[in-house]
């Protein structure tokens, strides 16, 4: 089996390095889940495809796994034997699974992350109808692609990805804060898609009746300097970059504020129901898959800062909510772990097998 990916836009300034999205996360949760269904049920062996600066190969903890070069579409092709399948995650790799299916026969299911429709093009209309599977990580993805009706559509969710804190690190980080309830947030700074400045708002309404209150984001992108100056006279606010240990900053949140202006799923959400971050989150998209209004977490109209803050404001003033809201989420999270998703994808790809018969390669 062949796992495609490519490598995220060219860094920006303040990156000194590609850093993985979340999309590439989730790939490298899915292998390592499958190599561990791999040690215990045998006969599946795994490949990359990716650019040979991609972030994956660094990130990657399986060395069992063979590493194939594709800096475009027409490489890395024709090596080896072929695949029993191919896994495209993301856009591009899509064209690379169809070029291979065309050039050796082999069936390829592509994975959906994003919430905008696909757009109605002779070439998308080829290789997702030359699809054996498309799968949505949501409702509303799931939607959209059975609207299409270019090929067989299922829906597996992302899942969390296990963000691990240390005890010295979070104590040096709880005194850093004391006295402070921590509004958090964890993101890509791009306001079109994360929405940063409706949290901003919330921040200016908030500062004069919860002054003690900060708001901690953690990130990088494209709008970072933009937001630094537009906060700038927002002492409530922080931006601490982007961050390896982001396990260590979910354990001193109070709340997690996630104002989306469009989201695929949210997996960012699984990892502070995990650490029992409470939520408040926009009501968008994939994002009520994963919350459910009043119950796990607390939804917003998107684009409303005066909703924003209010659901903040009123869960600063009720801890036992926050903690009912917290535990509530936690139990949802059996459906939303990695071995979940790697049982998922391998049924998944064993039927499409089974439905190509008994000539085609098993896993």
């Amino acid at each position: 089996m062949v796992n495609a990916c490519r490598l995220p836009p060219a860094c920006t300034p303040r990156q000194s390095r590609p850093r993985l999205r979340g999309g590439e996360r989730q790939t490298l949760l899915l292998i390592e889940a499958l190599a561990q269904l791999g040690q215990a049920q045998g006969g599946i062996t795994q490949s990359l495809v990716c650019r040979r600066d991609s972030p994956l190969r660094t990130q990657l903890t399986t060395p069992e796994v063979q590493l194939i070069d594709a800096d475009h579409a027409l490489a890395g092709h024709l090596r080896g034997p072929r695949p029993s399948l191919v896994h495209a995650h993301e856009a591009k790799a899509v064209h690379w699974a169809w070029l291979e299916g065309r050039l050796r026969g082999t069936p390829y299911l592509l994975t959906r992350r994003v919430p905008q429709p696909v757009k109605d093009k002779p070439f998308n209309r080829l290789t997702y109808g030359a699809a054996a599977r498309a799968v949505a990580i949501s409702s509303v993805i799931e939607t959209h692609l059975r609207q299409r009706a270019w090929c067989p559509v299922e829906r597996i969710p992302s899942v969390l990805s296990g963000q691990y804190s240390d005890p010295a690190r979070v104590a040096a980080l709880r005194q850093r804060f004391t006295g402070h309830p921590v509004i958090g947030h964890i993101g890509a700074l791009v306001d079109r898609h994360k929405g940063q400045r409706i949290l901003l708002d919330a921040a200016r309404r908030l500062r004069e009746s919860h002054p003690e209150v900060r708001f901690l984001l953690l990130g990088e992108g494209e709008d970072a300097d933009a937001l630094a100056a537009e906060s700038r006279d927002l002492d409530n606010v922080i931006w601490e970059g982007f961050q390896p240990n982001v396990g260590d900053y979910l354990e001193i949140m109070t709340l997690f504020a996630f104002p989306s202006r469009n989201e695929g799923l949210g997996s960012t959400l699984l990892d502070a129901m995990d650490h029992g971050v409470p939520i408040v989150a926009s009501r968008v998209d994939g994002i009520p898959d994963l919350i459910e209004d009043g119950v796990s977490g607390v939804l917003v109209p998107p684009a409303d800062g005066a909703a924003l803050s209010a659901a903040l404001a009123r869960l600063l003033d009720d801890p036992p909510r926050r903690r009912a809201l917290a535990t509530a989420a936690r139990a949802r999270l059996a459906a939303f772990t990695p071995a979940a998703m790697g049982a998922a994808y391998l049924a998944c790809y064993r039927r499409i097998l089974d439905e190509r018969g008994p000539q085609s390669p098993g896993t």
